[in-house]
């Protein structure tokens, strides 16, 4: 299994939707609960963000390779997270 970051803000919509997403995800699919994802607030973890290449938020990472960056969806998190858990980015 691959290591997930998801890169944030907390006051976001489209972030808030995906962080809820991933809640709903892991309750739905036992399988994804057992995918350990990084959560990282742009805001207060700046200097990690800074070593990262991404403009929009969310974005999320799969074992250190960007595979989404900005608006999602539901479907796309779950794509996401199965990339992770089948190795596959």
């Amino acid at each position: 299994m691959k290591k997930v970051i998801l890169f944030h803000f907390q006051s976001c919509p489209y972030c808030r939707a995906a962080r809820n997403w991933l809640d709903e995800l892991a309750r739905e699919d036992p399988t994804l609960a057992c995918i350990e994802v990084e959560r990282i607030d742009e805001n207060l973890c700046p200097d990690i963000a800074r070593r990262y290449d991404y403009w929009y938020v969310p974005t999320f990472y799969v074992d250190g390779v960007k595979v989404h960056e900005g608006v999602c969806d539901k479907p796309t998190v779950e794509r996401v997270l199965r990339s992770a858990l089948h190795g596959d980015s």
